[in-house]
């Protein structure tokens, strides 16, 4: 599937030929606290398959968890988390955040990790009272 995708400001923008089928959930705690949030849904790429068409993102080196170096790009001018990739063995693969992908509503997660971190109340989300706009 083709998409493209950018950062909150449009500073930073991509292409990028994804399957559909490798959209995965992180609940890992480095995901939490660079998101802010319980988890972060990521499109799994080559990293042949992302192509940059506007400014360069940011690099920030973080030692995860289990001990390797993930390196995190994100928008220099708003801070928007766009990709995740690894180093060595690991730099072949890309992680496209899927809230910086312009056809997120089409990409359903397909399987998740590290679930022994995931906020006990994340399956409840659905119970909750909503409403459509604010």
């Amino acid at each position: 599937m083709r998409i493209d995708g950018q950062c909150h400001c449009g500073f930073v923008t991509y292409e990028a030929e994804i399957d559909p089928d490798e959209v995965l959930i992180c609940h890992c705690t480095d995901c939490q606290r660079l998101t802010g949030s319980p988890y972060r849904v990521t499109a799994i790429v080559p990293e042949t398959a992302v192509r940059l068409t506007g400014n360069p993102p940011t690099l920030y080196v973080r030692i995860a968890e289990n001990g390797r170096q993930r390196l995190q790009y994100f928008c220099p001018e708003c801070g928007s988390p766009l990709f995740t990739t690894g180093t060595g063995e690991g730099a072949g693969t890309w992680g496209i955040r899927w809230g910086s992908i312009n056809q997120r509503a089409a990409l359903k997660p397909t399987r998740q990790f590290w679930c022994r971190s995931a906020a006990d109340w994340v399956g409840e989300t659905a119970a909750l009272p909503g409403v459509p706009g604010d």
